[in-house]
């Protein structure tokens, strides 16, 4: 059984090279589009999988089926095993089909969601979404290596700016419309719609993908654009550990593992409990909460966009200096959110600063910076280290904050109130540290 199971997965033979040059082009536009709808719309839908307990939280505390504490460990297994899956997973997609392998990772995660409809027990639901953010560790990495086959060195950077449009979707999709179909149908829904949207997406994604071009007797991508690009031989896997093994000797590395754990603090905070405290502590409504979050993700396309063009056009790619700004635009944001009277129009100003500034900081922290200063050879374990304490930051905030907010909350004559306090100055001075860190490397320089 292990040996079919391996084999479903493992990547297709090379064919025999198609000589029409005619039918090559035909072939490589038809394919190119699918596989950027695939990657971006695929791993837009399936990501409301990822983040659908944020939005059901409120009617599960309500019905007295967890407790604050208890969702924050539920969620927490999920950022853990996502946090270790998002290292491995990206060994096993340089060696997988990419069609198979994403395909059937988006319909695991799905039949998760579908089974947490029906839990109530609280092993189960620890089970399921860890089961959950193991699946999910899948659809980056995956959708990166089939990014890097059918796209070439020069147009890969466009071509990974539409890729990374699809959190933005996939959160825009979880807060507004599975937030709209929690508060008509109740929080089964909130499982059930992302589960039945994660199928029809795994399905969707093995129609459009194909592995890559070799295997249906295309050549390289780079050949085809004829992209110059020097093929080198494989290196020695001691020699490639003891370079990866390298990048943990720069102290760098270890301020931006500490600076991109604290930051998805407050990012997976507002998401996993910010609907909470918009409906608890500002009296929105379900729907008008999700639709404050959305805006917070449409900002961040523009903020990711922003944080790359400014630092490559005006600081000569230097990343500290924009990190600062962005770090500031976050805490400016995070202020009006917090602090600010309860008025839509300042809130909304709140969600537009804070999503732009936090994801340009993301877009930094969580990669693009560890890339600059990582020999090129082994960029992508740099990027699997800063993956780590990112999730892991993620996953010890979804515990903290639980308890913090089950701390806080009182129940009297049947009417539970909360006392957000100790929580939100957790997530901000996890904001104002990650801030910090990242501005503290003001001399690093990119590595040639």
């Amino acid at each position: 059984m292990a040996n079919g199971i391996l084999k479903f997965f493992a990547t297709g033979v090379d064919r025999p090279e198609i000589g029409d040059r005619a039918a090559i082009d035909r072939l490589f536009r038809k394919h190119r589009l699918r596989v950027m709808l695939a990657i971006t719309l695929g791993y837009g839908l399936i990501y409301t999988c990822r983040l659908a307990l944020g939005v059901v939280k409120k009617p599960l505390i309500d019905g007295g089926i967890f407790s604050p504490n208890e969702l924050g460990l539920i969620g927490s297994a999920l950022f853990y095993t996502y946090a270790i899956g998002k290292l491995t997973n990206g060994f096993l997609a340089d060696h997988a089909n990419i069609k198979r392998f994403l395909a059937a990772s988006f319909l695991l995660t799905a039949l998760c969601n579908l089974a947490m409809g029906f839990t109530t027990a609280l092993w189960a639901a620890v089970l399921l979404w860890g089961l959950n953010g193991w699946f999910q560790s899948f659809g980056a990495p995956g959708g990166v290596v089939a990014m890097t086959a059918w796209f070439s060195n020069k147009e890969r950077g466009r071509a990974y700016g539409v890729w990374s449009t699809a959190h933005s979707i996939g959160e825009g999709l979880t807060f507004l419309g599975v937030g709209a179909l929690v508060a008509a149908l109740g929080w089964r829904a909130g499982f059930w719609g992302p589960g039945l949207i994660g199928v029809i997406t795994a399905i969707g994604v093995y129609m459009l993908l194909q592995d890559r071009p070799r295997t249906m007797g295309l050549p390289n991508v780079n050949d085809w654009k004829r992209d110059r690009y020097q093929e080198v031989a494989k290196p020695d896997l001691r020699s490639v550990l003891a370079q990866q093994l390298s990048i943990l000797k720069i102290p760098a590395i270890w301020v931006l593992c500490l600076a991109a754990a604290t930051t998805y603090v407050t990012r997976y905070a507002i998401n996993s409990w910010g609907i909470l405290y918009l409906q608890e502590a500002r009296g929105f409504s379900l729907p008008m909460a999700g639709t404050l979050l959305m805006l917070s993700t449409l900002a961040g396309i523009a903020g990711a966009i922003a944080f790359g063009f400014i630092s490559d056009k005006l600081f000569d790619a230097r990343r500290p200096p924009v990190n600062l700004l962005f770090g500031l635009l976050e805490l400016a944001g995070l202020g009006l959110i917090f602090f600010a009277p309860t008025s839509v129009p300042v809130l909304i100003a709140g969600m537009l600063l804070f999503g732009m500034g936090l994801t340009g900081l993301v877009t930094s922290l969580g990669g693009l910076f560890a890339v600059d200063i990582a020999p090129n050879r082994v960029a992508g374990a740099a990027m699997g280290v800063i993956g780590i304490f990112s999730y892991i930051g993620a996953g010890i905030q979804e515990q903290v904050s639980g308890a913090l907010i089950e701390q806080g909350m009182t129940v009297v004559d049947g009417v539970r109130s909360y006392d957000f306090g100790p929580a939100i100055w957790f997530w901000i001075g996890s904001s104002v540290v990650s801030t910090l860190l990242a501005a503290s490397l003001w001399r690093t320089r990119r590595r040639d």
